[in-house]
């Protein structure tokens, strides 16, 4: 619906849906979004999302075929972006590690004394 029925010149072609929390009486749907693109861009994509809820809310209503969808509450997805910066700090140790054993590595072979088995 977001990307084939929304016309809003805010929203980028890139828009997830990564996931929804709805309330136990299911009255409200906090939908969580990622946005490819700046910051700005973000929050006006966000700003499009929450204009058209109200639109998103009775269409989901008739497909559905429910008496009353949830109210739509679009978030940005802030955990998925911890997740990333952890991902790619786990990277970044992994790539210090190999070159720390490299080092080690070479250091050991030139620290072996001649004729020693290799």
């Amino acid at each position: 619906m977001i990307l084939r029925e929304l016309n809003d010149p805010r929203l980028p072609t890139i828009v997830s849906i990564t996931r929804v929390r709805l309330t136990n009486d299911l009255s409200f749907a906090d939908v969580f979004v990622t946005v490819m693109g700046t910051p700005g861009q973000q929050t006006a994509a966000l700003n499009a999302l929450k204009h058209s809820a109200g639109v998103m809310r009775t269409k989901l209503t008739k497909v559905l075929s429910i008496r009353v969808a949830p109210f739509l509450r679009f978030q940005l997805d802030e955990d998925l972006k911890k997740e990333l910066a952890v991902l790619d700090l786990l990277d970044k140790v992994a790539k210090e590690n190999e070159e720390i054993d490299r080092r080690r590595a070479e250091q050991g072979a030139h620290d072996a004394p001649p004729g020693a088995a290799q």
